[in-house]
């Protein structure tokens, strides 16, 4: 079953010489390890492998952040979350109410509502107006447009950051 190199394309010789080479990297580290453990020290082949393979990590390591980042970015910027924000405060809508009402009768600034006649009439369209207020501003298209700008500028200062580091 050989193979002649000839008749391997560009894509599967340098396959198989990646391959070749995990396989030296894997059982360096594993004749390391079984000499560490004995208290020996590693052969200098193995430690001039270990060291090449630190140097090769670290030389792909900033390049593939880059890319995964710049995709990353690419599916952040095709969100909807105004809308997903709106959804979920329409699923969640008596939950939320029940907590600004709450947040409402414990702030001291207005905490005596209770003292005021039909204050649960009052919250409970303090709250609803609130939601709906809410719920109005997420529709709106500038709403939108900033968490779009929020977000363009958070990934490209991750990514400055990124690219600057490496």
């Amino acid at each position: 079953m050989s193979v002649r190199i000839t008749q391997l394309g560009s894509g599967q010789v340098a396959l198989a010489v990646l391959a070749g080479l995990l396989l030296v990297a894997v059982s360096a580290a594993a004749i390391r390890h079984a000499l560490h453990r004995r208290g020996r020290r590693q052969p200098l082949v193995v430690h001039f492998i270990t060291r090449a393979q630190d140097r090769a990590i670290a030389l792909v390591k900033r390049p593939i952040t880059a890319a995964v980042l710049d995709e990353v970015a690419d599916v952040l910027r095709t969100g909807h979350y105004t809308r997903n924000i709106a959804s979920a405060l329409r699923e969640n809508h008596d939950e939320i109410k029940a907590m600004v009402a709450e947040k409402i009768t414990a702030d001291p600034t207005i905490g005596r509502i209770g003292l005021v006649p039909l204050h649960d009439r009052i919250l409970d369209e303090v709250t609803e107006t609130t939601l709906r207020v809410l719920l109005a501003v997420l529709a709106d298209p500038r709403t939108d447009e900033l968490f779009s700008d929020l977000l363009r500028d958070n990934v490209e200062q991750i990514g400055r950051a990124v690219r600057r580091a490496g």
